[in-house]
């Protein structure tokens, strides 16, 4: 039996599946692969690839890498993976622009695979429209939104076809504070 902490106190991010029919993962066996490797408190969030666990450390490169090799032997195929702490989502969603998330806007939040940095992504970043697109730098991460109104014109997939955005994984804001709020919750007894 899995002893620790009875709270999740991260989120592993995975890239890539679900995704177009590409990569297909059953979220119940996505729960069983992570608990049959030792992970705690384990359930899945919002069918894409979101996975609520108690580590020990709670994130890292090498739980990062450990997670990843252990999917890529239960599934067959590289899942790329980001995990955040709780505390490390938490100052991801407190530095984000005042307005990202806000009705007028469509906002994302694009997380870095370490060592990936903020600075670096935006030194790559290719022009985008004004009064359309912004970004934001933010701590293992990059902010991203566009107007609403105006999101065909949007510019971001110059980004996407870059070789760079293979180290990064991106969850809308409204799944960023989600993912952080479920953190949050205790588990049932």
């Amino acid at each position: 039996m899995v002893t620790g902490p009875r709270s999740p106190t991260s989120v592993a991010l995975l890239r890539g599946i679900n995704v177009g029919g590409n990569h297909p993962i059953a979220m119940s066996d996505l729960a069983a692969c992570f608990r049959d490797g030792g992970h705690g408190a384990v359930r899945t969030a919002l069918q894409s690839g979101n996975v609520l666990l108690a580590a020990d450390p709670a994130s890292g490169p090498e739980l990062e890498d450990a997670i990843e090799r252990m999917l890529a032997a239960r599934f067959g195929f590289a899942v790329p993976t980001l995990v955040r702490s709780r505390d490390e989502l938490a100052a991801t969603v407190a530095a984000a622009p005042p307005d990202h998330g806000s009705g007028a806007l469509r906002s994302e939040v694009l997380f870095l695979k370490h060592p990936l940095t903020a600075t670096e992504v935006l030194d790559r970043m290719p022009a985008l429209r004004d009064g359309v697109d912004a970004v934001a730098p933010g701590p293992g991460a990059v902010y991203f939104s566009r107007v609403a109104a105006q999101a065909r014109r949007t510019r971001i997939t110059r980004l996407m076809a870059l070789p760079v955005f293979r180290q990064m994984t991106v969850r809308t804001w409204r799944t960023t504070t989600c993912l952080l709020a479920l953190l949050d919750e205790p588990l049932p007894p």
